[in-house]
């Protein structure tokens, strides 16, 4: 099997994360064929204007592998974000070239302020997209043709795919290894790369618990990641309260002081947040995902979806689910009969 080959666009001042997040999680993948070790399913090319090493926003110096003259056919292009894509200069140089092989590329990509380089080469008109919220507003004003969604993880718009900035790039790039080989190998990426929270694009990029830490100077502070490891078991207000080292009085009074709600409807939330993404990616029924998240019973489990998101976890599921492959991670089948493996980051 040929590895999609994927190319990855470089510049003095690009955000080092943004390029060797999503590397990364493309060279986890790897097919395993007859008696051969295992092969990458990705290419991954670094190309910049020219063949000089580039120095990343952290001083850390790449040294790209091709150049935009030189630059092979790809299957995905991927712009990543940096001040350098900001200067008028660079952006020139970037979107030229993007402009050039959009309609030869099967899907361009931007990570965080990437999108700049897209929009400035007129590809995004009338798109919906997404960026790191700190630039959102800037990027829709220099840019009044585009759709610009400023707290969305990532977007897809026909071949266009924009992200948020940092961890959100690993983010997308687990959607298109999705896409290229199934739920299954996606999910093992995740977890080859540590990654604590397979999060889908439609996501917040402000979520309730980074919310809950940031607004909490107490001790509830690292409760939230306590909740979203415990999602299954007991968490009534007694138990919360007991971890917190509070009496239980004492503590729902605090916790609505700080944060304006109850505990038993954040950690509702919370378990209604995780049903989603269970719902939209695994096979499970509904009453195993009821169960395994808590709620006393699949009824109980379904008023509360409904009651929260206006539709039953049934018809959310048929909405949203993802249409699962044959490709499944250390078993004899796959793409062609190959099996799939994760090489170890």
């Amino acid at each position: 099997m040929t590895p999609k080959r994927i190319g990855f666009v470089g510049f003095d001042g690009v955000v080092a994360i943004d390029l060797t997040g999503p590397a990364e999680a493309f060279a986890c993948v790897a097919i395993k064929e007859g008696q051969d070790g295992p092969k990458s399913c990705y290419e991954v090319l670094t190309i910049a204007a020219t063949n000089q090493p580039f120095v990343a926003e952290s001083g850390i110096v790449f040294k790209p592998q091709r150049t935009f003259k030189t630059a092979p056919p790809l299957d995905t292009l991927i712009v990543p974000g940096g001040v350098g894509l900001r200067k008028t200069a660079v952006t020139r140089s970037v979107s030229a070239f993007v402009k050039a092989r959009a309609g030869c590329t099967r899907r361009i990509v931007s990570i965080c302020t990437g999108v700049y380089g897209l929009a400035a080469a007129g590809l995004l008109r009338g798109r919906k997209v997404t960026t790191h919220w700190r630039h959102a507003h800037d990027l829709a004003v220099r840019f009044p043709d585009i759709q610009v969604h400023d707290n969305a993880i990532f977007l897809k718009d026909g071949p266009f795919y924009t992200s948020a900035g940092a961890t959100a790039g690993i983010d997308l790039a687990l959607a298109l290894i999705e896409e290229d080989y199934g739920p299954r190998v996606s999910l093992a990426v995740a977890r080859e790369l540590v990654v604590y929270l397979k999060r889908a694009g439609g996501q917040e990029q402000y979520s309730a618990p980074l919310q809950f830490q940031m607004e909490s100077v107490s001790r509830l502070s690292e409760l939230t990641t306590w909740i979203l490891s415990h999602l299954n078991q007991d968490l009534s207000v007694e138990t919360l309260a007991a971890k917190a080292c509070l009496c239980p009085r004492h503590f729902s009074r605090r916790f609505k002081a700080e944060f304006g709600n109850t505990p038993a409807d954040f950690v509702e939330r919370l378990r209604l947040d995780e049903a989603r993404r269970r719902l939209s990616t695994g096979d499970n029924t509904i009453g195993n995902v009821a169960a395994s998240l808590g709620f006393k019973s699949p009824d109980a489990f379904r008023r509360a979806f409904e009651r929260r998101l206006g539709v039953n976890p049934s018809e959310y599921r048929r909405r949203f689910a993802a249409t699962p492959k044959v490709l499944v991670p250390g078993r004899r089948r796959g793409v062609n009969g190959f099996s799939i493996a994760i090489k170890a980051a």
